[in-house]
């Protein structure tokens, strides 16, 4: 099970794999998923909402 953290910047600072996979996302992706900070909590949530920006289901 995946440890669930405060916000997306919380996961960076503990999962710099998770970090490394947000950087690497397109501009539009990145800056979707900035403006989810707070519903961002594990690697897992983060994955999920760039492939649904990715997919076109925002």
């Amino acid at each position: 099970m995946q440890r669930e953290y405060a916000d997306m910047y919380a996961l960076f600072r503990h999962d710099h794999k998770a970090e490394a996979y947000f950087e690497s996302l397109p501009d539009y992706v990145r800056d979707q998923i900035s403006m989810r900070v707070k519903n961002v909590n594990t690697f897992d949530d983060l994955q999920g909402y760039a492939d649904n920006l990715l997919r076109g289901d925002g």
